[in-house]
């Protein structure tokens, strides 16, 4: 390779000088810089110096400035012929705190009033200035005002036991107790932050002494079916004789940020003949599911059911004697229903309202615990109760079963963790199964302290793929 070695190259003749061949590249040498030969309308963006406070800019640069602690002032350098400034928002702050461009003297921007400056004041927004000549000054010759972020499809979450629905591409997170569900990544598509749930109180427990069942943990819930159908049965028709619910409630709009859930204990037992105890409420953002009523009892109290998300039975007594009301607080669509009274003369007390069926009265062979909700296990959840089995739906939300002081035939506890009376004479009432937000049985006799009701559950389901 051979190497000329001079100080000028000059023309010979005529007004062009040319430089290499067709189809040669001329480069600089590393290091190197060079004059006069203008530019091409690029900058050279100055990423290691993201601009905080107010500073003079070079021509050939471009700055990303940052007013999250406040507006600041940009200076343009003295106006050359070809000179370029750009300038863009660095975190979209603009809107909040603007930046001013300010011209060096009495130079102007975009013809404007001599050394008048301009403020960028839109989020997202960037802006290329040109100088031009005396008459415009600087010229933006670029502006842009874009500022929407990135984001992915889908959502992320943490809390909770995390499972994959069965249906596939839906993530459920289940919380048997209390927890922290963390949106740490909310969906780009606005629709794919919709999330379905299912929030039950605790149940209450049941009376003493013939006393009335423990009523149900209300039951709120949404499930979008169409975003993934239940593996057999139809939304909203009876199943097996129970009611299964079809989509109701409002889906829950999921953002990124950390969503306090609470799962209500059942109500504690009952001490020798007395009332039994409410439950507890369970919540998951706007949602509160209220805990099931306490059954009426005899040596303590009051004999008439309590209210709750489904109402606790009456106990027996001389004369009728009412159940506590459901779904109260009130809710749309109702959250639970009705305590079930006793009749007077039977020696038998009513049963706890289920999520989707009242209890029964004290009637012989009556007094049965409420029906609770059937939810497809295309929800994404192995908690709840399966009857029969197999079965395409788990229950929540049954009502404790009325006691009663003879040798009659049992009604039962309602499907969906609700306990029966207790066996024989004298009998302690079954507890409600944990996480449904079944009501425990009431007693049948006036000495045994009874049991508790069954503690809620909180499922979040939403579509992750």
């Amino acid at each position: 390779m051979s190497k000329i070695e001079v100080n000028e190259i000059d023309k010979t003749s005529g007004s062009t000088l040319t430089l290499g061949g067709s189809g040669t590249q001329v480069t600089l040498a590393t290091g190197a810089t060079q004059s006069g030969f203008g530019r091409t309308g690029t900058v050279d963006w100055q990423t290691g110096s993201i601009k905080t406070a107010t500073f003079t800019a070079a021509s050939g640069e471009g700055y990303f400035c940052n007013t999250t602690a406040g507006s600041f002032e940009v200076d343009l350098p003295a106006g050359s012929a070809g000179a370029i400034v750009s300038i863009q928002d660095y975190n979209n702050t603009f809107d909040s705190n603007s930046l001013t461009v300010d011209p060096n003297g009495s130079e102007k921007i975009n013809g404007g009033t001599a050394g008048e400056a301009v403020t960028l004041s839109t989020e997202g927004q960037g802006v290329t200035f040109v100088y031009i000549d005396s008459t415009v000054g600087w010229r933006s010759v670029q502006d842009n005002q874009f500022s929407q972020a990135g984001a992915p499809p889908f959502v992320s979450a943490t809390g909770g036991t995390i499972a994959t629905s069965p249906c596939g591409n839906f993530k459920t997170h289940t919380f048997t107790g209390p927890g922290t569900f963390t949106v740490t990544q909310a969906a780009g598509c606005a629709a794919n932050n919709a999330a379905d749930y299912l929030v039950v109180g605790g149940g209450g427990s049941g009376g003493g002494d013939r006393g009335g069942g423990g009523g149900a943990g209300g039951l709120r819930y949404f499930l979008d079916t169409t975003r993934c159908a239940p593996t057999s049965g139809a939304p909203g028709a009876p199943l097996n004789g129970y009611g299964s619910p079809s989509p109701s409630g409002t889906a829950i709009t999921l953002s990124a940020q950390a969503y306090s859930i609470v799962v209500g204990g059942g109500g504690g037992g009952s001490s020798g003949g007395q009332q039994g105890n409410n439950g507890n409420v369970s919540t998951f953002s706007t949602v509160t599911s209220a805990g099931g009523g306490f059954g009426g009892g005899c040596q303590g109290g009051t004999t008439t059911g309590g209210p709750g998300g489904s109402g606790g039975g009456g106990r027996d007594a001389s004369g009728c004697t009412a159940g506590g009301s459901g779904n109260t607080p009130p809710t749309t669509p109702a959250q639970g229903t009705n305590g079930g009274p006793s009749t007077g003369a039977n020696n038998r007390a009513g049963g706890g309202g289920g999520a989707t069926v009242a209890g029964g009265s004290g009637a012989p062979g009556a007094g049965g615990g409420g029906a609770g909700a059937g939810l497809p296990t295309a929800f994404g959840t192995t908690n709840g109760v399966a009857n029969p089995s197999p079965d395409a739906y788990r229950y929540y939300a049954g009502g404790g079963e009325g006691g009663e002081n003879c040798a009659g035939s049992t009604a039962g506890g309602g499907i969906g963790g609700g306990g029966p009376r207790g066996p024989g004479v004298p009998g302690v009432g079954t507890a409600g199964t944990a996480n449904t937000g079944g009501g425990s049985g009431g007693n049948n006799n006036n000495t045994n302290a009874g049991n508790a009701g069954g503690s809620g559950i909180v499922v979040i389901r939403y579509k992750f793929q």
